[in-house]
């Protein structure tokens, strides 16, 4: 079992920075990364916190990564869910083991056995089938590719869009575009009909308002997303009175290209995004978010897992799939149509 001198010499962190962070003191203003590392060295190095009057739990858990460090800087929905599956783990003292990944295969990095294991994101199936070899008992979240076998955590993107859709039609809006992919890796990372596009297709066109032109897609990428709003203006196409994104990413990008053509938001395009991790508080305007609610996410997936391998919970053999609905969170980025587009709605 690791000390805290082991756990700085191990982060090259002050063992009073590493204290907090594990003690999960709110002044402390520690980077996601910085706080990253800390849970992992903890989970490697099988740190576990003095406490008299408290028995620890031998209970130890494998995690599974769809994303290396450097993705999830891209798309830091995953390393929010990572961070918090890491942080309730500790409040419930069980060990928290990264798998390393190698291939198309997981290993244990130390000869410790393991009682489940947090798979999150999407993997292959060759991925799927190793994770089986190292344990039994999976469980995934964000995506539910087992469900003959496995448990699963998975958000309710339909109720999500809806949710987003009726607060801009609520506003006033009508003329409304997404942004993002239109195809995205399915639960078995095969290609597949973007889920949040597809909703969004179906939704306005029951309401006799899709319009084709108003689509602009481009992966979940900030800086991608930025160059093809940025085209998309360039080239004349109708400008939408509303935008929402298939993610934040999406979304800080399309921001950035409509303030560079002169366009402020909300006033004259409105912004709603997914996700709702903290960058859509950070930006400028705060984002209008559907919030996935990943910290619940999270939570919900450990006790879950603690349930089915404690053997005695009501689960039984029946592989259990857990829909967490969305919540939608009203912040700057959305506002009343312009005026002018109002009226001619009216008009037609």
């Amino acid at each position: 079992m690791a000390t805290l001198k082991e756990l700085a010499a191990y982060t090259n962190l002050s063992i009073a920075t590493i204290s907090r962070i594990l003690n999960n003191d709110p002044t402390m203003a520690a980077s996601e990364d910085t706080r990253r590392r800390v849970l992992e060295a903890a989970g490697t190095l099988g740190y576990k916190k003095h406490n008299k009057n408290k028995v620890t739990s031998s209970m130890r858990f494998g995690v599974a990564e769809m994303l290396t460090p450097a993705e999830q800087l891209e798309d830091p929905f995953y390393l929010y869910l990572k961070n918090f599956v890491a942080q309730e783990c500790m409040e419930q003292k069980i060990d928290l083991i990264p798998l390393q990944r190698e291939g198309e295969s997981f290993v244990v990095p130390y000869p410790v056995p393991i009682n489940g294991i947090i798979a999150i994101g999407i993997f292959t199936r060759a991925q799927i089938e190793a994770l089986h070899q190292l344990s039994d008992t999976l469980l995934f979240v964000d995506s539910s590719p087992d469900e003959a076998r496995s448990d699963s955590v998975v958000i309710n993107y339909r109720l999500g869009i809806e949710q987003a859709l009726e607060h801009l039609f609520s506003l006033g809006h009508r003329q409304i575009g997404f942004v993002g992919p239109a195809d995205k890796l399915d639960d078995w990372k095969q290609p597949a009909p973007e889920i949040r596009r597809q909703l969004f297709i179906h939704f306005m066109s029951a309401h006799n308002d899709y319009e084709s032109n108003f689509l602009i897609d481009v992966p979940t990428n900030a800086v991608l997303t930025e160059q093809a709003v940025t085209a998309y203006l360039q080239q004349g196409c109708p400008l939408p009175t509303a935008f929402l994104t298939a993610n934040e990413e999406n979304a800080i990008g399309t921001v950035r290209a409509l303030k560079a053509a002169g366009f402020s938001i909300p006033e004259d395009v409105s912004i709603i995004s997914f996700n709702d991790t903290p960058l859509s508080e950070l930006m400028e305007p705060p984002l209008t978010s559907i919030s996935t609610r990943v910290q619940e996410m999270s939570c919900i997936a450990v006790h879950l897992l603690m349930e089915r391998t404690s053997n005695s919970g009501f689960l039984g053999d029946i592989p259990v799939k857990l829909i967490v609905p969305p919540t939608l969170v009203v912040r700057g980025s959305t506002s009343q149509p312009p005026l002018a587009c109002i009226s001619d709605d009216f008009a037609d």
